[in-house]
């Protein structure tokens, strides 16, 4: 599966035809009450590259926070590599500074029940304002189940700290033996079982806030969150070198979008 993002917008009839969901209602993660909308996903000519934009904004409260979130239709991947190029920001773009904001690139089963055994998750979470208890951190996790309340969460994960501001190419393998994260071609984790996805999943992007991260005023703020593409290879474990040659050769031949997983 490949696609480039070249949509007009969020209403191009092209984006439901390829399988795309925009995220709307409530839910989490983020505040409790919080809202999800369609309103905060964008198409946009940015850096040479028409991209697909995912904005979070606020002024404080749950009732005034909008959320983004765009989610593959067909829950169907699994085993093979994952990946995407995602440009990760510092600051707002407008307003304040310092919300615990997560831009995360991911793929996930949905749990149905406290520690589902069929639940499953494989996270790249940036926090440019730190939060978990952190400084400003990259997140690979990958996960087992959970319990929502009380928390209790079975994962294995890495950290890194810094600044991971612009552009970066993310590459997720997975199969049965262990799930590989790289960061711009280098490897940052190597997580193994039970912290494997048992069963399929969908192929994820959002922005949100940390429930207990947000700044005390009533400012409005927006941070946003760019992807240029994204790409799964069913059943194969590619480097991220064969990975952007598979996407330079897909953009060569004028591919916008294809879509080659069975269901």
């Amino acid at each position: 599966m490949f696609d480039d993002f070249s949509y007009t917008s969020r209403n191009d009839p092209r984006l439901t035809d390829d399988r795309w969901v925009l995220r709307h209602g409530g839910g989490g993660p983020g505040l409790d009450g919080v809202t999800w909308s369609p309103n905060n996903i964008s198409f946009q000519d940015r850096d040479g590259q028409r991209v697909l934009k995912l904005d979070v904004t606020s002024a404080g409260q749950a009732t005034n926070t909008v959320q983004a979130q765009i989610t593959t239709a067909d829950r169907k991947f699994r085993e093979g590599t994952y990946a995407a190029r995602v440009k990760f920001s510092d600051t707002p773009t407008y307003g304040p500074d310092g919300d615990h904001v997560v831009q995360a690139f991911f793929s996930i089963t949905p749990l149905r029940y406290d520690y589902d055994p069929l639940y499953g998750e494989l996270d790249f979470e940036y926090l440019p304002n730190g939060g978990w208890a952190a400084p400003q951190a990259f997140y690979v996790t990958s996960w087992e189940t959970y319990r929502p309340t009380p928390w209790d969460a079975r994962k294995e994960y890495d950290m890194m700290t810094g600044s991971y501001s612009g552009w970066h190419d993310l590459v997720v393998t997975l199969d049965s033996t262990a799930a590989v994260y790289y960061i711009d071609g280098v490897e940052v984790g190597r997580h193994h079982a039970p912290n494997l996805p048992k069963s399929d999943q969908t192929i994820d992007f959002n922005i949100w806030l940390i429930n207990d991260g947000v700044l005390p005023t009533s400012q409005p703020r927006g941070y946003e969150q760019l992807v240029d593409w994204v790409y799964f290879a069913e059943g194969e474990t590619l480097l991220p070198s064969e990975v952007q040659a598979q996407v330079n050769a897909l953009r060569s031949s004028g591919v916008a979008h294809r879509d080659n997983v069975p269901e």
